[in-house]
């Protein structure tokens, strides 16, 4: 499966969701918001959102500090 992460392309062989894409790309789900084909998908609906081929993905980390 061929999915673009932030403007680059990448494949993907055994991501099905949301959830498995950020397990497969090492992020935290507690740190990151994801947007599948410009729509938002909630922390709560990751395991549920499916991956096609072709999806747009944004994610977005967040950095504490102070």
């Amino acid at each position: 499966m061929q999915l673009t992460i932030n403007g680059e392309t990448r494949a993907f062989s055994d991501v099905t969701d949301v959830a498995a894409l950020v397990f497969a790309l090492g992020l935290d789900t507690r740190k990151v918001a994801v947007e599948r084909n410009l729509e938002i998908v909630p922390r709560s609906a990751y395991a549920k959102t499916p991956l096609a081929d072709g999806d747009r993905i944004e994610i977005v980390h967040f950095i504490g500090g102070g």
